[in-house]
């Protein structure tokens, strides 16, 4: 059987942590920012870790 891809478009989008936690970057900070608080905008800033019913199924695009 051959080997599972990567992939392309999940490998873009996550990284894996040392822990084996799913981070992914935060939607919501490409338009509209003038009506957004600063704290809004900063939070939006940070890198989120995805829930863990998600990441099951990342993983296994990600071929971990």
């Amino acid at each position: 059987m051959p080997k599972q891809k990567t992939h392309s478009g999940a490998k873009k989008r996550f990284k894996v942590t040392g822990t084996g936690k799913i981070k992914k970057q935060s939607a919501g900070l490409r338009h509209n920012l003038e009506v957004k608080s600063g704290k809004k905008k900063r939070d939006l800033g940070q890198d989120q870790i995805v829930s863990k019913a998600d990441a099951k199924g990342i993983k296994k695009l990600l071929g971990k």
